[in-house]
């Protein structure tokens, strides 16, 4: 009975396999129509946290908080259902990573967990896109990551050893802040790019925008966990932070503005890099 069953499940993955190298083309270039999409996104948050970060108005906002933006713009919802599109191409090339592990992870406990990390990816992307339709139907993009994060610690505190718990969902944050860094400080990320298709200044240009970008994304990472490792302490949900209350604090620090606007420069230069990503990433289904 044992030996029936992987015998289908080989047969499942194998079938996947197959269908998928026959959609390769119209996937990917979908899963690169996605990373220009979230490119958008990042940079437009970005662009909102500079705008804060010189006086000019305007609040620190999160992927949601952008989807809003878009849709006040000239043509909002027609661009909305473009970003849309995008995100949800974003999600499926994530879990097409996760599935059939075109980036080559294997099986090892080190690739199951990437594999699981762009599953977990592919999900919240998912999610924001129907957070981009109910926006079109309803006008509200759902909670903001704050909130959702001050909801989920909440209910993890209301569990058996809840405050460890999230601590424990702290310090995973500031472990994904560190490769963050890491990532900066390597340029690891070049291995994922087509650079023989890229000029000497193109190369130059992106691996600046990459290490700008992941260093961004590790301040915000990090604030992220160190304030979940607060609300752990204090058994406080409220003291609990998502992307756009990591950008508020920033801006109520001493040099406030100057932190600020140094990493929401990060996060434009992130949203570049994603763009970057779309046209010379490889991306393969074998």
């Amino acid at each position: 009975m044992i030996e029936e069953t992987k015998g289908a499940a080989e047969q499942a993955r194998q079938t996947a396999h197959h269908s998928a190298r026959q959609a390769q083309p119209w996937l990917v270039g979908f899963g690169r129509f996605g990373y220009a999409a979230e490119g958008v996104v990042y940079a437009l948050i970005g662009v909102l946290a500079v705008q804060v970060a010189l006086g000019r108005g305007g609040e620190t906002t999160d992927n949601r908080g952008a989807l809003v933006q878009i849709v006040q713009a000239p043509f909002g919802r027609v661009l909305l259902i473009v970003i849309a599109l995008g995100i949800l191409g974003f999600a499926c090339w994530r879990f097409l990573q996760a599935t059939l592990d075109t980036d080559n992870k294997g099986a090892q406990p080190k690739g199951i967990a990437q594999r699981l990390a762009f599953a977990g990816i592919g999900i919240v992307h998912l999610g924001l896109a129907l957070s981009a339709l109910r926006l079109l139907r309803t006008g509200a993009a759902g909670a903001s990551s704050s909130a959702s994060a001050q909801g989920w610690t909440a209910t993890l505190l209301s569990k058996p050893f809840g405050q460890w718990l999230v601590a424990l969902a702290g310090l995973i944050v500031i472990v994904v802040g560190c490769f963050q860094f890491y990532q900066s400080y390597t340029a690891l990320f070049r291995n994922e790019l087509a650079l023989s298709s890229m000029s000497a200044t193109e190369q130059r240009w992106v691996t600046w925008l990459g290490r700008a970008g992941y260093a961004a994304q590790g301040v915000v990472f990090w604030i992220v966990g160190l304030f979940l490792g607060y609300a752990a302490f204090r058994a406080n949900p409220g003291e609990a932070r998502g992307l756009d209350g990591a950008l508020a604090t920033l801006a109520q620090q001493p040099f406030g503005p100057w932190l600020l606007g140094l990493v929401a420069a990060g996060l434009v230069a992130y949203g570049l890099y994603l763009g970057a990503q779309a046209r010379y990433r490889r991306m393969v289904i074998t």
